[in-house]
């Protein structure tokens, strides 16, 4: 479909993206090992920058040739960009689920355009997904299956397929393995509805239940046909229930009945809520700059300082905090923007301040719009003495407060991002750590750009993408919601491919925020509904 929608809000138009799953299957693997099948499992990445960057990978499969993976890619899909993919095969050996000692088999490449129902010779298959972003949450059982096994009892697992309009079977999901028991209760699982049953609560599935052996030639226990319309039944506390049964044993066993019984213990629909329900139900984003002033950014009188104000060149600041807050001044209906800095010796007494208002008015530290940002920003300079040291954490607590009595309201009415524009290295690491975990509670995001040369290694520590930020005492960020960006590496592009990669996560980090806490967007009001949908 290469017809986006897009949504304006204030002056801007913002594409609204499709979503696409992916689903991998492999066919004739070859056996490298004369002992035993291959144990694949396949790796997905997507190129960034020039380097392949993995997305995520699926399940491994004992013992398989031929492996349908359950797992299922959720990747958004922009109409404007190329998106290489890249696939690597693996057989992971039965000790270990490493893949750097792995055995890597093959891989392909493509772009997400390319892939579509059903191409590169099915080994991967992808759909866009309707408008239905709800998941339901599963519990299934069973009791008196089959005994397949003549020294011990059944290891049963459950596959449900999704029958589609050309007959075909699609997998959604593959429960574990229950070993040694006829009477298994497997663990709950969650599932979208469009993979379900694209959002079709009439749609057949198909549900089979094997036997697991090691070898990968599992038994046939038996099949049954279901609809979620029937398994929301389950939805009120009661049990529902089908027969599971063999056919062959139908035909050839006089008084055969049935195979066992699987039962539906729980059905749940979770209502998943995006970043346009939020924003069209009234929630703001309150957005507020913190600019550094320590001496390492040079004297602003000399023209090779960071903070140089040239008559008709804007410097590395004044660029970074235009590109990324007039996308966000769009989301605030007041457009009033609080500004602060940290590192200078400030007016009257010439004291070292990390958290100064930059209008010099610590009543109202609020700047009318972007442009009243800039305007404070450049008054302010030659009333500073740049000092030291870069301490970032008092404004990050700063904003956190304002943050902590919002988050009291359980409303989606105001949501906290801080800009941080920085050129050093952070003396107040361990303190700036905590203050990160800290607000990873809040409804916060925190943006820094680096500005300048510097060494910004220590930042993409913060940045939780590498592995989850801890506090020095070992607490774990409950959500990533730091995005560390060099501004370097945008110096020769459009503003908007800055702003573009700065606030990449934020939509999701705003939905994650409201939707772990349970709290719904609120209804649009006629104002907020007006918002023009245009093709």
């Amino acid at each position: 479909n290469n017809d986006p929608k897009y949504i304006s809000i204030g002056s801007t138009e913002f594409p609204c993206l499709a979503k696409v799953e992916l689903r991998v299957t492999c066919k004739g693997i070859s056996d490298r090992d004369a002992l035993s099948k291959p144990d694949p499992c396949v790796l997905i990445k997507m190129q960034s920058h020039g380097q392949w960057l993995e997305v995520d990978r699926t399940e491994v499969i004992r013992s398989s040739i031929s492996p349908t993976f359950s797992k299922v890619f959720t990747l958004d899909f922009y109409f404007e960009e190329v998106q290489r993919l890249r696939y690597e095969l693996y057989d992971i050996s039965s000790s270990h689920n490493g893949i750097k000692e792995a055995d890597f088999l093959g891989a392909m490449e493509c772009t997400l355009g390319q892939v579509g129902p059903p191409s590169m010779a099915s080994y991967v298959t992808a759909e866009e997904l309707t408008g239905n972003d709800d998941y339901v949450e599963l519990s299934f059982s069973a009791r008196k299956l089959d005994d397949k096994d003549f020294f011990s009892k059944s290891d049963p697992f459950l596959e449900i397929f999704r029958i589609n309009d050309d007959s075909s079977l699609q997998l959604v999901h593959r429960t574990e393995t229950v070993m040694n028991n006829l009477n298994p209760v497997w663990k709950t699982f969650k599932t979208s509805l469009n993979s379900l049953c694209s959002g079709d609560h009439d749609r057949p599935l198909k549900c089979t239940v094997w036997d697991w052996d090691s070898n990968g030639k599992h038994d046939f226990i038996g099949e049954f046909q279901a609809t979620f319309k029937e398994m929301r039944g389950a939805m009120d506390g009661r049990q529902v229930q089908w027969e599971c049964i063999n056919p062959k044993y139908k035909i050839k066993k006089k008084n055969y009945k049935n195979s066992g019984i699987v039962i539906l213990n729980q059905c749940k629909i979770i209502k998943m809520h995006s970043f346009l329900d939020y924003i069209m139900g009234g929630c703001q984003i309150q957005f507020t700059v913190a600019i550094d002033f320590t001496a390492s950014n040079g004297d602003p009188h000399n023209s090779c300082s960071l903070h140089y104000i040239h008559p008709y060149q804007p410097n590395e600041y004044l660029k970074a905090l235009v590109a990324v807050g007039e996308i966000c001044q769009d989301y605030d209906s007041d457009k009033m923007f609080p500004a602060f800095g940290f590192g200078a010796r400030i007016p009257p007494d010439f004291k070292v301040s990390h958290d100064f208002a930059v209008n010099f008015n610590e009543e109202n530290p609020e700047c009318a719009g972007i442009q009243g940002v800039v305007e404070a920003y450049q008054n302010c300079l030659p009333k500073l003495q740049l000092y030291g040291p870069t301490n970032i954490a008092p404004i990050i607590q700063k904003v956190a407060r304002s943050a902590s009595q919002e988050m009291h309201t359980k409303e989606a009415m105001q949501y906290f991002i801080l800009l941080i524009l920085t050129d050093g290295v952070i003396t107040d690491m361990a303190d700036t750590r905590e203050a990160i975990v800290q607000a990873s509670h809040l409804p916060m995001s925190i943006i820094i750009v680096g500005v300048g040369s510097a060494d910004f290694s220590d930042m993409q520590m913060l940045d939780g993408d590498d592995g989850i930020l801890r506090s020095p005492k070992g607490e774990p960020c409950l959500r990533d919601i730091v995005q560390f960006v060099p501004f370097r590496n945008f110096k020769h592009g459009s503003p908007a491919e800055l702003a573009k990669t700065v606030l990449a996560e934020v939509p999701n980090q705003v939905v994650d925020y409201y939707n772990n806490k349970g709290i719904k967007p609120k209804v649009p009001s006629e104002f907020e509904s007006s918002r023009t949908f245009a093709p």
